[in-house]
């Protein structure tokens, strides 16, 4: 099977060797993937800003370039979410969108769901806490919310136990928001700040090394926070623990 890949923003100018990690992972159990030169962005900054009718054009290229391949995978959940879940209120009743919105996953659903990995061979020597995106947790239903999940609900969490080495740990809530919320971080940013401080707090109780997710933009946000305050507990994209690309 040949996979599109779909390399959001962030990913592709910020950190690329996510990207490369994701491609690492795919093609290791046995997937031909293929970027398409084509693509941009979804169209979600603009949408989240109320700019819906100015982002059309963005998604119906998105849908043209994408509409070929027989899955699409994206190392994250927000932007695979934009697509699936909110293009309809942007495209309206396009028959790429409807083809598509079936096809398109987020790296850790299409793992467990559609590849049904069973075992990584890759080390991680290090104490890690999951953090929940979001998007993920409440529109692509990657995980369960607080008083629902136990440690093996979340598909994250599936993937990591199957790496050695490492140690898992849980904060007080499993499903609390990073303040992040794109452009709310930008119209909010103190309280923006504030949330994403209090998750820090609950994440730092656990004692881990290192805080991972699904969503590139959640761990940037806060990495931002941690970097400021000198912290030692960094942040890192699951797809790099997965594909083995980090020790």
């Amino acid at each position: 099977m040949k996979i599109g890949l779909f390399i959001p923003c962030y990913i592709d100018q910020l950190y690329p060797h996510v990207g490369i990690a994701t491609v690492q992972i795919l093609e290791k159990h046995g997937y031909e993937v293929d970027y398409p030169q084509a693509q941009t962005c979804c169209g979600q900054p603009m949408f989240n800003s109320g700019a819906s009718k100015e982002c059309k054009s963005v998604a119906e290229h998105f849908l043209k370039t994408f509409r070929n391949y027989e899955m699409v995978v994206s190392p994250s959940g927000s932007c695979v979410s934009m697509v699936r879940n909110h293009y309809e209120h942007i495209v309206g009743n396009n028959n790429d969108y409807e083809t598509l919105k079936t096809r398109i996953f987020e790296l850790c659903e299409f793992l467990v769901d559609h590849a049904k990995v069973s075992k990584l061979d890759v080390s991680f020597p290090h104490r890690v806490v999951v953090h929940q995106s979001c998007h993920g947790l409440r529109e692509l239903n990657t995980g369960k919310p607080s008083e629902l999940m136990i440690e093996k609900d979340s598909k994250l969490h599936m993937l990591l136990e199957m790496v050695n080495e490492i140690e898992l740990v849980y904060p007080k809530r499993l499903d609390e928001c990073c303040g992040f919320g794109g452009t709310f971080s930008v119209l909010e940013e103190a309280m923006s700040c504030a949330m994403g401080n209090d998750r820090i707090a609950d994440y730092e109780e656990t004692g881990a090394e290192y805080i991972t997710g699904a969503d590139v933009s959640c761990l940037m946000h806060l990495g931002g926070l941690l970097s400021r305050q000198r912290k030692a507990i960094k942040p890192l994209h699951i797809a790099e623990i997965l594909a083995g690309t980090v020790q």
